[in-house]
């Protein structure tokens, strides 16, 4: 009896220390195990079990508390004040885009204006910048620093075409500065940061994405604003918009009309461009063509039988502007700069707007197959002129101009007295009014809009409605066809493609 209690008693403790070892193996192991290469996962297929690839390891979220802790006491609190009318808003430039962006503070006509916005300070001895439809028109500027001071400020200089404006708080020395990072470097998706003061909550924080590069809003030439979903408002406009280095990388200058959470920020660099400018001369002096550019697409390319596959496609030419002096007319395409070859209108526009006026320059331009070299002497660009023309939104709408419907979709008629005054049209404009775009047509994709006049279809003039019937009777399915119409909204001649859909 003895004996077989001894032997149960050492095997029951042989199986409880072998338990106790496992686990404390286990225990232990179990962070060595985590050190090394990720576990492959076996999973079963048709041919057998196969074995999974390693996950990645997860990548942390960007935390903003760091970087809004280092940036904050460098964001101000802007407050304009004006004793009487202020100018229109520049918003009016924006009514022909479907879901149009609105500047945060608009001043109000007719009426004494006390607006409010934000700014950062990029250098210690106060310079700030901030929008110049914050400051604009104002009598009085006051800067409220994060440690609750009010400070009278100055405007130092201005630039309405890229809603930029530096002031100046003086008497200043060793104040927070944020620090400026390159908005080329951007990339969609990537997180940022928004600081300012919206509806007067100040030094407000939110966080989300760039969601868009290259964003045009107001002015398509020289616009490239930074679309992000990161929570803006009234108030935001003029504070920066930051990267996740902790670098200011956009002004915070506009938002939807019709969404929460879309906005627009002036990039960086297009500041920085401008800001020797701006202390200099108060102002930005940019070269000048008058000349109205867009891509050469596939489609255009094709169309119009162009033989090089990329180029800035002249649209119009500004009557007694340097690029009509120089000889440069519509069709023309521009595929080169000083040498440099051009391969969109930003590019080309770009260059043309960072020389300064008064300089040479030398374009190399393809006209129907032959290849030659245009001087142009650039003049200085001119600034905005304030609301555009209305569109000829109250025409009636004319039945189609043969009496039935064609491949193009649009109805036009003759131009007469009514439709030149109406529209304020140049005295040189000869074509038809198109008075009805059908929804569901070629030409309604391609954005040719209602109370445009139509000059030539594939450069073939179109001065009549029986030019108009000749001409689009020829067009077939498949085809794509380029026409050439006047734009009243912007006083400015335009090429518009569009594909005929197979049928």
């Amino acid at each position: 009896m003895s004996r077989r209690f001894t032997l149960v008693t050492l095997a029951l403790t042989a199986v409880v220390a072998f338990f106790v070892g496992a686990i404390v193996a286990g225990g232990f192991m179990r962070p060595a195990v985590v050190a090394q290469a990720p576990v492959k996962r076996a999973r079963m297929s048709a041919d057998g079990p196969t074995v999974s690839a390693p996950r990645r390891p997860t990548q942390p979220l960007v935390s903003f508390a760091d970087v809004v802790e280092r940036i904050n006491p460098a964001v101000v609190n802007i407050d304009a004040t004006s004793s009487g009318a202020s100018p229109e808003r520049r918003r009016s430039r924006s009514s022909l885009l479907p879901d149009p962006p609105e500047l945060f503070e608009g001043p109000r006509r007719d009426a004494p204006r006390r607006g409010a916005g934000s700014g950062f300070i990029i250098d210690s001895d106060g310079s700030i910048l901030t929008n110049n439809h914050v400051i604009e028109g104002a009598e009085r500027i006051l800067v409220k620093l994060s440690d609750g001071r009010s400070l009278r400020a100055r405007v130092i200089g201005a630039d309405p075409d890229t809603d930029i404006a530096l002031l100046k708080v003086d008497g200043q020395r060793g104040l927070p500065v944020a620090p400026l990072g390159d908005s080329a470097s951007l990339r969609m998706g990537e997180w940022v940061c928004a600081v300012g003061n919206p509806l007067g909550y100040e030094h407000s924080v939110t966080v989300g994405v760039v969601s868009y590069l290259g964003r045009k809003l107001f002015d398509s030439s020289l616009d490239d604003y930074i679309q992000t979903d990161a929570a803006i408002n009234f108030g935001n406009s003029g504070g920066p918009l930051i990267n996740a280095q902790g670098e200011v990388i956009g002004i915070n200058a506009a938002i939807s009309s019709r969404a929460s959470n879309i906005g627009f920020a002036v990039p960086i660099n297009g500041a920085t461009a401008i800001l020797p400018q701006l202390r200099a001369r108060g102002r930005v002096s940019r070269g000048y063509v008058g000349i109205t550019l867009r891509d050469l697409d596939p489609d255009l390319q094709r169309s119009l039988h162009i033989p090089v596959p990329s180029g800035a496609v002249i649209q119009d030419v500004t009557s007694g502007s340097p690029g009509e002096r120089a000889g440069l007319k519509p069709y023309d395409v521009v595929v080169a700069f000083e040498g440099v070859p051009v391969a969109t209108d930003d590019e080309l526009i770009h260059e043309i707007s960072s020389r300064a006026p008064g300089s040479t320059a030398q374009l190399r331009v393809i006209r129907d197959d032959r290849e030659f070299t245009v001087t142009v002497k650039l003049a200085e660009r001119p600034g905005r002129d304030g609301e555009p023309r209305r569109r000829d939104s109250d025409a009636p709408a004319a039945p189609p101009a043969d009496g039935r419907e064609n491949l193009l979709g649009l109805s036009v008629r003759d131009l007469d007295a009514a439709a030149f005054n109406r529209l304020r049209l140049p005295r040189e404009t000869r074509g038809v009014l198109i008075t009805r775009v059908d929804p569901l047509s070629p030409t309604f994709d391609a954005e040719v809009q209602r109370g445009s006049v139509l000059l030539e279809i594939n450069r073939k003039p179109i001065l009549s409605i029986a030019d108009y019937t000749r001409v689009s009777a020829a067009v077939r399915p498949g085809d794509v066809v380029t026409l050439y119409v006047y734009a009243p909204d912007v006083g400015q001649r335009q090429l518009k493609t569009v594909r005929i859909d197979d049928r």
